[in-house]
């Protein structure tokens, strides 16, 4: 299937590694020219390079603090001036699992509003700083990566997730009579560069093997296995194309079916 996607322009935060860079990945794979954005320049110009060599699309480092209003508008000025465009947004940037995941007891207000400050309000920011490009344009994709803790009662932190889903309805309708959808997927685990160290630690704290772990961590996969981050590309690549014209306001789980409750 042609996802009509060459040329486009695509920005993504939270890039230079994991989930964020496998969907750049994804994305260029189709011809799309991406913005990865995240804090650290050195491994955005990393990310950036090896990027470019595997795909043959331009892929511009763009360090950014999405917390911070300014620096989210200079990502936005810098794409659409270096690149001609902006088209899609992938908001991904935060920190993994969240900062609160303990008791009520040892919750921290501070990490609690770190947590909300990049992941809902930064979603918000980017969101706002790229709406006007699209809404000039007629057409424009935004996906915003939540997390599953947002359906379980596990972690505090998970508030930011169920935030983030109602931020991404309340933005499909003010933006959808534009031509711009807003949908969100929700990774479950999910094997990024990431896994073979922390698996291996995990292994070594329980005197088990690595295989072992990843046994008891797939147990309660319906697919049995941990699913890829180029897997989460794909489906985020669709909702970034002009195929999923249809689809907007809604919260796809792309976990391999980690989740055992009916949503209708």
């Amino acid at each position: 299937m042609d996802l009509e996607l060459a040329g486009k322009v695509a920005i993504v935060t939270g890039a230079s590694q994991g989930l964020g860079k496998a969907i750049a990945r994804e994305l260029a794979k189709e011809g799309v020219d991406v913005a990865i954005c995240a804090r650290r320049r050195e491994a955005l110009d990393a990310a950036a390079s090896e990027l470019e060599q595997e795909t043959g699309r331009r892929i511009l480092p763009v360090t950014t603090d999405t917390t911070n209003w300014e620096s989210v508008q200079r990502m936005v000025e810098i794409t659409a001036a270096t690149l001609g465009r902006v088209d899609i947004l992938v908001n991904n940037a935060a920190t993994p699992g969240g900062l609160v995941r303990g008791s009520l007891a040892e919750a921290s207000e501070e990490a609690l509003l770190a947590d909300i400050d990049t992941k809902v309000v930064g979603y918000f920011r980017c969101a706002k700083a790229v709406a006007p490009y699209m809404q000039r344009q007629g057409w424009g994709r935004i996906i915003n990566i939540g997390g599953l803790s947002g359906r379980r009662s596990a972690a505090i932190s998970g508030m930011r997730n169920a935030a983030v889903v109602h931020l991404t309805k309340v933005l499909s309708d003010q933006l959808g009579p534009m031509g711009i959808t807003v949908n969100l997927v929700h990774p479950g685990t999910t094997r990024t560069e990431r896994s073979g160290p922390m698996y291996a630690e995990q292994a070594r704290q329980a005197g088990v093997s690595v295989e072992e772990i990843e046994r008891r961590i797939t147990q309660h996969i319906a697919i049995r296995r941990i699913v890829d981050a180029r897997e989460l590309g794909y489906v985020v690549t669709f909702l970034a194309s002009p195929k999923a014209t249809a689809i907007t306001g809604e919260v796809i789980a792309a976990d391999g079916g980690s989740v055992r409750a009916v949503f209708q």
